[in-house]
């Protein structure tokens, strides 16, 4: 049979990690069309493939999966509905409020690694609603497949989270010591901000740019990855995606740092951990090797592959021993105001086809 999937987005960072999916179900000949809850990502489409324009057509497509880069999904639309998690767990909130909140609303959960699936499952065993599967996640496929190109200076990939609370583009003194490293002509450096970033700091790195220092207004990161040797960051997603490629990141801040990173909390050790990150201990490298593998042990660039042949076996398969989902009352109604749709109808048992 030919599937129809339903690619379920919110935000502009859903598109480098729904592309590779799209990619996956366009070689097996089957259907795909895009639906965005918000206006944001609707300017890059058709580019980046067909879009339904309102919920109506997404009902009258009659999805047999939908993949959701989303943390909701309208419980009234057909289909398997399978929680495809828009970053890595970043540890910026409670597992009751981050990565692991349970909002009854998905049939599936494509976990990417051992960290997020052993959690995921313990959860499942109380809540007994939803299955869970690791199948890798779909945004690093291309990170296994883009060659790197030879480098005339030292590279460093600045990043930073949107969140103030944690973002190292609200201290001023390590945009300072940022902004004197970059005019030594010793390094190089790239930036990438989070699609939220507060305009007013978005505007402070762009005008940090010169012969050395490039900003990049963009969602596909993964290029950018490849071109540099290590990443400084404070506390995002975006740091498990770049060490996956086993190189080193200095943190500023971390919310939860560990044994794989080098986080500092003064501005002034800035300099030194960007030097130890480029002359790495051979215990940090073993920390950072061993952090992958309980995180995304998957090489291959075949995560995609793995999630949509996984959520075509779940499809066919006898769900009849899990519950229904939770009513959700408030959340549904939340759902049907922000669609402009309301229904009395809703999936509450896991579809089967």
């Amino acid at each position: 049979m030919t599937y129809r999937f339903l690619i379920y987005i919110s935000h502009t960072y859903a598109l480098p990690i729904g592309l590779p999916l799209q990619e996956e179900i366009k070689q097996r000949n089957d259907e795909v069309k895009w639906f965005s809850e918000l206006e944001a990502p609707k300017s890059y489409f058709p580019e980046n493939g067909e879009l339904l324009a309102t919920i109506e057509e997404a009902l009258a497509y009659k999805p047999h999966i939908v993949l959701c880069i989303t943390d909701v999904v309208a419980d009234f639309l057909p289909g398997l509905k399978v929680q495809i998690f828009h970053g890595f767990l970043a540890n910026k909130h409670t597992d009751k409020k981050g990565h692991f909140r349970i909002r009854g609303l998905f049939d599936l959960y494509c976990t990417q690694g051992p960290s997020t699936t052993i959690p995921f499952k313990k959860i499942q065993q109380k809540k007994k609603h939803f299955l869970v599967r690791e199948t890798g996640w779909s945004k690093v496929d291309p990170l296994f497949k883009i060659e790197e190109n030879h480098r005339e200076k030292p590279t460093i990939l600045l990043s930073s989270t949107f969140s103030p609370k944690y973002s190292w583009l609200y201290n001023e003194e390590v945009i300072s010591e940022i902004q004197r490293l970059s005019k030594t002509g010793e390094f190089k450096f790239l930036a990438v901000l989070h699609p939220k970033m507060d305009k007013d700091k978005i505007e402070i790195v762009q005008k940090m740019q010169h012969e050395n220092f490039k900003y990049y207004d963009t969602t596909d990161i993964i290029p950018l990855f490849r071109q540099a040797d290590i990443m400084f960051s404070d506390t995002t997603s975006a740091i498990t995606e770049f060490i996956l490629q086993k190189k080193p990141v200095v943190t500023f801040r971390n919310n939860k740092p560990a044994s794989h990173l080098i986080n500092i909390s003064n501005p002034e050790a800035i300099e030194s951990a960007i030097r130890q990150a480029f002359s790495p201990s051979r215990e940090l490298l073993e920390n950072i090797e061993s952090y992958i593998y309980d995180t995304h042990p998957y090489f291959d660039g075949k995560s995609s592959e793995r999630v949509i042949s996984t959520c075509i076996e779940v499809l066919h398969t006898d769900k009849s021993e899990l519950s229904s989902k939770p009513l959700n009352l408030v959340r549904r109604y939340q759902l049907r105001k922000k669609l402009n749709h309301f229904t009395f109808k809703s999936y509450r048992k896991p579809f089967t086809r």
